[in-house]
């Protein structure tokens, strides 16, 4: 029997996202009615909680307009990208971007405010935590500040108008940059915050202040654009820093309170220290994809206290599906990488069901999809072992991987490590996965814990697989292992 814990005070825990838009139409057809938030079930509820999840996270909650969702029915480029994912798709379907919002309320369509206190009461009586978003780089082109406070905006002229319409647009008789990073053009269906101003930087303070009484956390869009070197070198304005005070004035009040960030660019260590209690782990994801176990095992050496700061996926709303990038036995093996390492889990919703098709966030349907039963068996399996005690309180390291014999180069395709424990009640955990498409052979080195001595039973969590070992054989030698193309091993090891 696995044991569990009481989720809420977890160290590496486990977030769940959910498409709002998604799960309220769906429920909507369900009911023949309008569902809203008080239509969520707390059957629901429960299994998010019997699942082990500590935070869920809801996605585009907030209120938007009419304005972006015109602009994301009008792009034709952007309706054939929603069509490739809907196979029958219809104008009524595109609702617009949840990140053009108009007002860091409730969307209409979703209830009232009532109802969302009660969301965030009814996840707490079950432990768990309300994520939602923040957008701070940008809003909707009919965001209200447009007319009562447009020095909020990063402006232009009709010579920028001129030569980059595909970053400036005229409102009220005023040009404004859309919301964009440096990279790409502007989003069409955004306005850019301007961030060099002190009462713009005030205004977002205290829209913080407040959605933080509505949830325990914030997944905060794009969050390095307004760190001050990439702000400037994007508009050729200075701003003052924004995030360390953002964090420091929430957390004064309420001190567990969860910033999530994502993050590119290499800067992710940076936002940790900016307060962010995890930055997303794009380069861990980009490595497994490209299956190079080698840039795996070095990117995991990095140093612990921006490990457990680190939120690793294999999907979410901005990546394609994992069962579409990746082949099943493929994403198996990614997955137990990816999610018995330290930091945040994040799943989401369609990833356990082998959903192919991505959902927009301009889109409120998704494509029925015939689930795979096989690949939500495996994260069933995977998920009882995100619940034992060992991934969260124990000592996490890389372990070392050696040729099995001369001149059998396999070993280099392993990514191996453990969870070791410091009492009995922890039982060690090894990780072994051959991230590979061959077969492939290596010792595997380890320390063991004190606890564990004479005949070993070394018990695969996600198999039938039982193998006794001597702890001198293993302290000697290490464990030999030999495994399929993208085969994996999670050992339970405990005295015999």
């Amino acid at each position: 029997m696995i044991n569990t814990l009481e989720m809420i005070e977890q160290k590496n825990p486990c977030l769940y996202q959910i498409n709002t838009r998604v799960l309220l139409a769906e429920l909507s057809h369900c009911l023949g009615r309008k569902a809203t938030l008080k239509d969520i079930s707390n059957q629901y509820l429960d299994q998010l909680k019997d699942q082990g999840f500590v935070y869920i996270y809801f996605l585009s909650v907030w209120q938007t307009g009419e304005f972006g969702q015109l602009v994301s029915r009008s792009k034709s480029d952007w309706v054939a990208s929603f069509a490739k994912d809907l196979s029958d798709l219809k104008e009524s379907d595109i609702c617009g971007s949840g990140f053009a919002i108009t007002d860091y309320k409730l969307h209409k369509d979703f209830g009232d405010l009532e109802e969302l206190n009660q969301l965030q009461k009814r996840l707490h009586d079950r432990n768990l935590k309300l994520i939602l978003d923040l957008v701070p780089n940008h809003t909707a082109c009919d965001h209200p500040w447009v007319l009562v406070n447009p020095e909020y905006y990063v402006r232009g002229d009709e010579a920028k108008l001129a030569s980059q319409p595909q970053n400036y647009i005229k409102l009220e008789n005023k040009i404004f940059a859309f919301g964009r990073d440096p990279y790409f053009d502007g989003w069409p269906d955004t306005l850019q915050l301007n961030y060099a101003n002190p009462d713009l930087q005030k205004e977002m303070l205290a829209i913080i202040k407040d959605i933080s009484s509505y949830c325990d956390g914030l997944r905060c869009d794009m969050a390095m654009l307004i760190l001050p070197h990439i702000f400037e070198r994007t508009w050729q304005l200075k701003m003052e820093p924004f995030w360390s005070k953002a964090v420091r004035q929430v957390q004064e009040n309420k001190p567990d309170f969860l910033f999530m960030a994502e993050v590119y660019w290499d800067l992710e260590w940076e936002l940790q220290q900016e307060g962010f209690t995890f930055t997303y782990d794009k380069k861990l994801y980009d490595r497994l994809r490209d299956g190079n176990a080698g840039l795996v095992r070095e990117h995991l050496w990095a140093d612990m206290s921006y490990q457990v700061k680190s939120a690793r996926f294999l999907e979410n709303h901005d990546e394609p599906r994992a069962a579409f990038v990746f082949e099943q036995e493929k994403q198996k093996a990614a997955a137990v990488t990816t999610f018995l390492t330290p930091g945040l889990r994040f799943f989401h919703d369609g990833q356990f069901e082998g959903a192919k098709k991505r959902v927009s966030v301009h889109v409120s349907r998704r494509e029925k999809e015939i689930e795979n039963q096989a690949l939500k068996q495996f994260y069933q399996d995977l998920l009882k072992i995100l619940r034992l005690p060992v991934v969260h309180d124990s000592n996490w390291q890389l372990s070392n991987c050696s040729v099995a014999w001369a001149e059998n180069w396999t070993h280099d395709s392993f990514i191996s490590f453990k969870w070791t424990g410091e009492n009995k009640e922890l039982n060690d955990l090894l990780v072994v996965v051959n991230y590979s498409n061959h077969q492939s052979q290596a010792q595997v080195k380890f320390p063991l814990s004190p606890s564990l001595d004479g005949s070993l039973e070394f018990r695969d969590l996600l198999s039938t697989e039982i193998y006794e070992r001597e702890k001198s054989e293993i302290e000697t030698r290490g464990l030999f292992v030999d495994l399929k193309p993208w085969g994996y091993n999670v050992f339970a090891i405990k005295n015999k």
